[in-house]
């Protein structure tokens, strides 16, 4: 598989939920890089970071894709197909 089938599962107006992983934020964890939600705008933390909770929340595959969430990076990634990807001329979302 090199291309992503859940294009339809994209919600263009999600925004992120949190600055950071909400549920390290929520359960004092830490996290290594964030994910957003293309789905909800759910913040996780990487699968470099001890909880994974980006792969968790897209576990049950309704929310398969996710996109970077670190200053600078425009890449997405599909938990289903296992694909990285980008998709041009989307803004950026800043932390606060």
């Amino acid at each position: 598989m090199d291309s992503c089938t859940h294009l339809d599962l994209v919600t263009p107006e999600a925004k992120p939920s949190a600055d950071g992983c909400e549920d390290c934020l929520r359960e004092g964890g830490r996290w290594v890089h964030l994910r957003m939600c293309r789905s909800c705008g759910h913040v996780g933390c990487c699968d470099d970071s001890p909880s994974r909770h980006a792969r968790a929340h897209a576990a049950d595959g309704t929310h398969p894709i996710v996109s970077s969430f670190e200053p600078g990076e425009d890449w997405w990634w599909c938990f289903t197909d296992e694909v990285a990807f980008t998709v041009p001329d989307l803004p950026e979302f800043s932390h606060s």
